[in-house]
């Protein structure tokens, strides 16, 4: 996973067709693709090209113009370049086809990153060439972990990550007691499945904090219908009755107690959860219950120690 733009998502792609079409090539004794590592070093020269080329701050227009063409026609060159190998590698899958010998298992990978290197082309063309904006929905941001999201957190230092979000449930032990990978989900929309999850394994489980991302008028009635107490700080100004509620003692004993998930969270990232190294989408939500494991079993064994110097300090 690398930061993602449209030419080198391209470049990715490609890469990828033109590798694992060489080698079905092979295989098959067919010489179609006998210079597949110069022709990725050309695509890769031009990539480079683009990725020198810069916008003109001069205030003289000639001279943007003039870069702008430069800039126009370097990726107009690129797309061209791209084309040509898109459709040489279509032609020969096509072939490989008609050959028996070959399993369409390892021809649909191909034909899977072809549609992806249609996809940015066509992408690049309209933003570059004829100068559309994108739409966001439209984007991908990794050709290999098509999960990916673009995640505007709004911090200081970090504008934006690239991955998943996950939502994690503690309890008043350091336990995380139920996780969830949101996959095109937001906090407010997961915060009732999340309780009701969770009173299906804890019977007890009778009170919840919540971050202020997770409220809404809804959000706010259905979890009071299930749990006792519901310790979700609302948006924006308070009503009277908001002001009540958020000033009882109850709301504000456990409120106190909220900054805890944090030490959770914090704990789940430098244990290895800021990077996933599985592959897929199935390889991710494995890696994550994995880490959620490791950090219980961490807490398990602090309380095991504790315990261990108590009883030592008493005998």
């Amino acid at each position: 996973m690398h930061f993602p733009t449209d030419i080198n998502l391209l470049y990715d792609a490609i890469r990828k067709v033109i590798s694992l079409t060489a080698d079905q090539c092979e295989t098959t004794r067919l010489t179609n693709w006998r210079q597949y590592q110069y022709n990725i070093r050309t695509l890769k020269r031009q990539l480079r090209i683009i990725g020198k080329l810069r916008k003109s701050t001069s205030k003289d227009e000639e001279k943007k113009r003039e870069k702008e063409n430069q800039i126009i026609e370097a990726h107009r060159c690129y797309l061209e370049l791209a084309e040509k190998f898109m459709d040489k590698a279509a032609g020969t899958v096509a072939m490989l086809r008609d050959d028996c010998s070959i399993d369409e298992i390892f021809l649909d990978p191909i034909e899977q990153f072809l549609v992806d290197c249609y996809r940015q082309s066509d992408q690049i063309r309209r933003r570059v060439i004829e100068g559309e904006v994108i739409p966001h929905d439209e984007k991908m941001f990794s050709v290999f972990e098509k999960h990916t999201e673009w995640i505007s957190k709004g911090k200081a230092g970090v504008p934006v990550e690239l991955g998943l979000r996950v939502c994690v449930m503690n309890d008043q032990h350091g336990f995380i007691l139920h996780h969830r990978v949101m996959q095109n989900e937001t906090d407010d929309k997961i915060a009732v499945l999340m309780v009701e999850e969770a009173q299906e394994r804890y019977s007890n489980f009778t009170s919840c904090s919540f971050d202020k991302g997770f409220y809404t008028p809804s959000n706010q009635i259905e979890l009071t219908k299930s749990l006792d107490l519901v310790v979700l700080p609302k948006k924006g100004r308070l009503s009277l009755a908001d002001k009540e509620r958020q000033n009882s003692d109850d709301y504000k004993k456990i409120r106190r107690a909220h900054s805890a998930v944090e030490s959770g969270i914090n704990a789940l990232e430098v244990h290895g959860l800021d990077k996933c190294p599985d592959h897929g989408i199935d390889g991710f939500k494995r890696y994550v219950a994995l880490a959620v494991v490791g950090r219980n079993l961490q807490m398990l064994g602090a309380i095991l120690q504790s315990r261990e110097r108590e009883n030592k300090k008493a005998a």
